[in-house]
């Protein structure tokens, strides 16, 4: 005997229904087979509607009625199109019947449990009667019961308790003497010993297929739904999920608890106790395998499924007046009890100050009344503090019945949850260990569930969301980079990289799936009006994890922005120098959030740009060693312009090509004036442990007055041209010698100073080509002969190529 349960999305439309119908023909070749069907999708809700719009005296209740008689009669219509006329007629009673009773409840404005039961069941014994008529059309052999001629239960309305004794009776004598290929049942529904209709509650369609398959001893209980199982996560917020071939009883209820809404938990109770195996199959998808639920251990995996609950309120009774006195526990409860409020968490430190609780968002303020009223008392006289709620809320489980038998997942889970800051507001864990959960802010939901999945389900792959602001030069460089290299950093380094968000000056684009970068810049030219805080505004709305804001500007108001950031958990990688170069206690500032909200902030490019500079520093500083001194040249632009720069050349010329190859700033002052390489050498002081301000540097210029002065670039270049001379001056100066000119950056003794130098043959800064940069460190390790860093300093190119790797840094961290 086959028993299958078919749920109210797989009997939710025509072409749904007559997927069921082409099932069930296929299994009663082999044996008979019980067929519970759910409501029409929805129509529960449509009726409880109906009967509160009635209840309040709210004629529209006959438009929601005309809606869902609408609905039967066109899926009758479709499914039967030359309809006999008596089953036309029966279908039409059971629906003038149904008017009736909402006609009652507006005329008397009552609508108790007894009365809902009634308008509720409607639904099932509809859906039942349409899908019997549509097999007996197609000259099936199929018959349909009323289950509540069967199933017998108390007078608790709305969530009637079973009697198991006389339903299993009635089941058991009935299909003894069936004869029928095709049993259809109407699942939810039943009487009670006095003959009154009653429900069995959420999932109750479930639990009637439970029932018959326990009293008929059924080999199978078989759930279909819209899924194709259970699956290791909701698949709606985690697109990674993938069904569970296989899981114990124990495990199935623990995840359906926890919001896994294919298997209503009092569903396994009755196959349990028979050792029924259960298997969650997909009416869309029948090929499909499925999950199989069984009393056997599946396998040696540890987490079997990541689920949650949500509209949760935390509830806390805490105060000193708890501490070793007995009952509390029993008072807290016996009143939940008595208002019938669920609990869904618990959990009580050692200590017994307190007791925190979750229920169900929509009894938190009778709870805290009830409660603060059981305990009036204490609370008045200060034993106790009144009830404090806090909303918004959802609880996080990981579910598995071989946790208890590895150690560190708790640790794993809650290290990997802080990472992406989501802040646990309690934990409960049960001696058994086959739930671990946690209750975090709703909004925090979807990244939570995507973050443990990564972790515990996929192939050590981690999942880097990146926002890039700035795609011009550098930027569309560092794109580039990240479309070519995509698949290598999945493949070998287990990254998948993706870029959500991109913006320029002028508009800005987001895709939570990733923005394809095969077409990037068309995409961004259509994207919508630029906007640093919207931009920002949109990164933290989407809450994704691991997520990294890339700055590839040289804007101010850009790199204020940071701290906002690293605030949101968003990791920081910037090629901007205005942050680290600021005020020493922005500059703090930002390193403290960055390890306040575990959000790296990450700036290598900031000086010598894909050279391994700051990062070489950190590792000396880290391993203990301590710097003495600083020698560097550290403008790409600025060894670039005096390589090039000779008696032959003009210095004007110079400067134009270094700007027309992308080696200075758009404004070449800025490199020119030597407040860049400033900037720079202020960054390499701090990160060696030095408190110093931009205005502690000296800065030896080397132009003139009126280069200094003027009022444009164009004003600049033309000062260029007007002092020429000084320019061929500092070179036959230097030429003179045997020397070469080198713009150079000093760290000593607390002190810092950058200018233009005569470098005599022999050093090692005077063979520096093109666009090189070197930074050489004196430290109490490396006194005589200094550690030394040369490549080079400037180009979009290597620019890019130090931006990435941040980023691949903060994907192996």
């Amino acid at each position: 005997m086959h028993v299958l349960k078919f749920g109210g999305t797989s009997v939710g439309s025509v072409e749904n229904i007559t997927k069921v119908i082409q099932i069930l023909e296929d299994y009663k070749k082999s044996q008979p087979v019980i067929c519970v069907v759910s409501a029409v999708g929805g129509i529960t809700d449509k009726l409880l509607k109906a009967g509160h719009l009635a209840q309040t005296k709210d004629e529209s209740y006959l438009s929601e009625y005309k809606t869902i008689k609408d609905i039967h009669l066109n899926i009758l219509s479709r499914l039967i199109p030359n309809v006999d006329k008596a089953v036309l007629d029966k279908l039409n009673t059971k629906l003038d019947n149904l008017k009736s009773l909402l006609d009652g409840i507006y005329l008397i404005n009552e609508l108790s449990p007894k009365t809902s039961d009634k308008l509720v069941s409607f639904g099932e014994l509809l859906s039942s009667y349409i899908i019997t008529e549509t097999m007996k059309s197609k000259g099936i052999d199929v018959v349909r019961k009323n289950t509540q001629e069967l199933i017998i239960t108390n007078d608790n309305f709305t969530k009637a308790e079973v009697n198991y004794n006389t339903t299993y009776k009635n089941i058991q004598e009935y299909f003894s003497n069936s004869t029928q290929g095709v049993t259809i049942l109407p699942g939810f529904v039943s009487k009670s010993q006095q003959g009154e209709i009653t429900t069995l509650g959420r999932g109750g369609s479930d639990f009637t297929a439970a029932l018959v398959a326990s009293a008929l001893e059924a080999d199978t209980l078989e759930i279909w739904t819209d899924v194709s199982g259970m699956y290791t996560a909701n698949p709606k917020l985690v697109k990674q999920a993938y069904p569970i071939k296989k899981l114990s009883y124990q495990e199935a209820m623990e995840l359906s608890h926890f919001g896994a809404k294919v298997l209503y938990p009092p569903t396994v109770q009755p196959v349990l106790d028979k050792n029924i195996p259960i298997v969650i199959k997909n009416t869309m998808e029948p090929d499909a395998d499925g999950t199989y639920i069984a009393h056997e251990q599946t396998n040696n995996l540890t987490v079997r499924g990541i689920s949650n609950i949500n509209d949760i309120s935390l509830l806390t009774l805490e105060g000193s007046g708890m501490v070793g006195i007995p009952g509390f526990s029993k008072r807290l409860f016996e009143v939940l009890a008595n208002y019938k409020i669920n609990v869904v968490f618990i959990t009580q430190a050692s200590s017994e100050h307190s007791i925190c609780f979750g229920v169900n968002k929509a009894d938190a303020n009778q709870a805290k009344e009830k409660i603060d009223q059981a305990f009036e008392y204490e609370i008045t006289q200060h034993k106790i503090n009144p009830i404090v709620i806090e909303t918004d809320l959802s609880i996080v489980a990981l579910i598995g019945d071989n946790m208890k038998s590895h150690q560190g997942i708790s640790g794993k889970m809650f290290s990997t949850l802080g990472k992406n800051n989501i802040n646990v507001r309690a934990i409960a864990q049960g001696a058994s260990e086959k739930n671990i959960s946690a209750v975090i802010s709703e909004h925090d939901v979807k990244k939570a569930l995507n973050t443990l999945h990564e972790v515990f389900f996929e192939v050590k792959t981690k999942q880097l969301n990146v926002f890039i602001t700035g795609v011009g030069n550098v930027g569309e460089r560092l794109v580039e980079q990240i479309k070519q290299q995509k698949k290598y950093l999945k493949d070998n380094l287990k990254i998948n990289l993706r870029v959500i968000g991109l913006s320029n000056s002028r508009q800005m684009v987001f895709d939570e799936d990733g923005i394809s970068l095969k077409n990037w810049k068309a995409v961004l030219s259509t994207g919508e009006t630029a906007s640093l805080e919207g931009f920002f505004k949109t990164a933290k709305a989407m809450n994704l994890r691991n997520s990294i804001f890339v700055d590839v500007t040289a804007n101010k108001d850009v790199a204020n922005l940071y701290a906002n950031y690293l605030k949101e958990s968003i990791a920081v990688v910037a090629c901007n120098k205005i942050a680290c170069s600021d005020t020493f206690d922005k500059y703090n500032q930002l390193k403290y959030l960055s390890r306040k909200y575990n959000a790296p902030f990450l700036f290598e490019t900031n000086v010598g740009a894909g050279l391994p500079v700051i990062d070489t520093l950190n590792n000396l500083i880290a391993s203990g060693d301590k710097v003495t001194s600083i020698q560097a040249v550290l403008s790409g632009s600025l060894n670039f312009v005096f390589n090039n720069f000779n008696d032959t050349t003009k210095f004007h010329d110079v400067v134009k090509q270094a700007q027309a190859e992308g080696y200075t700033e758009p404004d070449p002052r800025i490199d020119l004036s030597g407040v860049d390489v400033a900037r720079k050498i202020l960054i390499l002081a701090r990160e060696s442990g030095t408190v110093m301000e931009l205005e502690d540097i000296t800065n030896d210029s080397f132009l003139t007055k009126a280069n200094l002065e003027s009022d444009s670039v164009d004003d600049f270049y033309k000062t260029l041209i007007d002092d020429d001379a000084h320019f061929q001056k500092l070179f036959a100066q230097a030429d003179e010698k045997g020397s070469k000119l080198k713009y150079v950056a000093e760290f000593n003794e607390g002190k810092a100073k950058v200018g233009l130098k005569e470098i005599p043959q022999g050093h090692p800064f005077y063979n520096l080509e093109g666009k090189d940069n070197i930074v050489m460190f004196y430290t109490q390790r490396y006194k005589e002969q200094p550690m030394i860093i040369k490549g080079a300093g400037a180009g979009a190119d290597v620019t890019a190529s130090g931006l990435f790797a941040d980023i691949i840094r903060i994907g192996n961290d």
